[in-house]
């Protein structure tokens, strides 16, 4: 039924990925299915941050985050689980919207959190944009 799933996750955020991840990798060993972990960047290229940071910041933060990530999958999913590390920049549920189409992705499973913090009031979380924008299939794990 699923081919391709992605896992959104925020690696400072044990939330983001604690209860999702375990449903995941079920669903991959069931399907026999490819796991996409995705972490979203902030895009620091943008013209008004950008000049807050310096030149080669963005690509250090990339660095750095892709070997955080590779580290997480290394401690958290199975050898027997085929899996793609994913660096996107953007605001959170654009850029993982925009990946799951580039990657032809089957089924987002992502976890459902309240913060409780300002932005959540402000922006709304983000598993929610990703339900209502995206035309994949999305589980949300709470």
């Amino acid at each position: 039924m699923y081919s391709k799933i992605m896992l959104p996750v925020d690696l400072n955020e044990e939330a983001s990925w604690s209860k999702a991840l375990p449903t995941a990798l079920a669903l991959c060993k069931s399907f026999g299915a490819s796991l996409h972990v995705v972490t979203v960047m902030p895009d620091y290229r943008m013209p008004l941050v950008g000049a807050y940071f310096p030149e080669d910041f963005a690509a250090r933060a990339h660095q750095e985050v892709t070997k955080a990530q590779h580290e997480f999958i290394q401690q958290h999913v199975p050898d027997d689980v085929q899996v793609q590390s994913v660096i996107v920049d953007g605001s959170p549920w654009e850029a993982i919207i925009k990946a799951a189409k580039k990657l032809d992705i089957d089924l987002i499973v992502m976890a459902s959190h309240n913060k409780r913090k300002f932005a959540d009031y402000v922006l709304g979380p983000n598993a929610e944009h990703v339900v209502h924008h995206s035309k994949m299939s999305v589980m949300i794990v709470r």
